[in-house]
């Protein structure tokens, strides 16, 4: 059974066409680092009054999703993906966890 992640990102103002645009075309390499990282059923959702970002995905039991910010892919995305989101300082998006308060099988 895979464990469900949710997390909250923040878009930044008039950047929602841009980053759907990007995620779209998303890199093939990128989709599979992802794939072999354990990630899988992963959706980002968009909360327009606010530019807040939900993720959710799940995860394999056995997951190496830790070993993601050492890829140079990833690097490269997070790169990429910088001046549409509030990001770290090496360029990783601010993620919040969320708290799992209901689910329905």
């Amino acid at each position: 059974m895979s464990q469900p992640i949710a997390f909250r990102m923040m878009l930044k103002p008039g950047m929602a066409e841009e980053y759907r645009r990007r995620h779209d075309a998303i890199w093939p390499d990128l989709a599979e680092a992802l794939r072999a990282a354990g990630i899988h059923d992963y959706s980002i959702f968009l909360d327009e009054e606010t530019n807040a970002l939900f993720a959710v995905l799940r995860l394999h039991p056995d997951d190496t999703r830790d070993t993601l910010p050492g890829e140079p892919v990833m690097q490269r995305w997070w790169d990429y993906m910088a001046d549409l989101m509030e990001v770290r300082a090496d360029n990783r998006p601010v993620e919040a966890p969320l708290t799992p308060m209901f689910y329905l099988p």
